[in-house]
């Protein structure tokens, strides 16, 4: 597992830090105040847990045919991860960190579906960035994440930085609502039953590789 001998909570760390600093003081003073703000929030409070059942969905994949989770769960446990979009620096480490995953999660009888509210297209463009051999699921207009408790809207203080950035949200997920997924992870059993939940209102925060790895051995006690 070479992404993860350097724990993907360090490296997330790392960007966070390495981007603050690289930032002038009055945007980085609005990003600031922007994470206090998510923080004092009960942004996926409600979101499904530990122990709940899973909302089935289909979903288109990057190549068009749909997915249904249903399906997926005949064959085995599911891995399931709600992430921002390929433009997010932190989904991108937690999608490499996943791909690297990708034999060991299979070994214990398990499947893995990444989804976000981009266009096919534009999923399609991160799945063949990072090389990813998972399914990378479209979920436009956000509508499974919020059968999951998974919305956010980017604040509208952050919307002309995200811009600037080049981070074009509109862009990506084919319409104005400014809406993404909080970012998740799901181990499902065969019964659709959340086994384990990691939900994160800040979004520099995903669920550690071994973590998943612990939850399907799991499964099989």
């Amino acid at each position: 597992m070479s992404h993860s001998a350097h724990r993907l909570s360090d490296q997330l760390d790392e960007t966070v830090s390495g981007f603050m600093s690289s930032l002038p003081d009055d945007e980085a003073q609005i990003v600031g105040a922007s994470f206090e703000k998510l923080h004092a929030s009960h942004t996926g409070e409600r979101a499904i847990a530990a122990g709940d059942i899973a909302p089935d969905f289909t979903l288109p994949g990057a190549s068009g045919a749909a997915v249904r989770l249903r399906d997926k769960l005949r064959e085995g446990p599911v891995i399931l991860s709600f992430y921002r979009g390929g433009w997010c620096p932190f989904c991108n480490l937690e999608l490499q960190a996943l791909q690297s995953l990708l034999p060991e999660i299979r070994a214990l009888g398990a499947s893995l579906i990444g989804i976000s509210p981009e266009t096919p297209d534009n999923s399609m463009t991160t799945a063949e960035k990072h090389q990813l051999e998972f399914e990378v699921l479209s979920d436009i207009g956000n509508k499974t994440a919020r059968d999951y408790g998974l919305i956010f809207t980017v604040y509208e203080e952050m919307r002309p930085l995200y811009l600037k950035w080049g981070l074009d949200v509109p862009a990506s997920n084919g319409d104005d609502s400014w809406e993404l997924p909080v970012p998740a992870t799901y181990v499902i059993d065969s019964n659709s039953v959340a086994r384990a939940a990691h939900v994160d209102k800040d979004y520099t925060k995903r669920m550690e590789p071994e973590q998943i790895l612990t939850a399907l051995r799991n499964l099989k006690a």
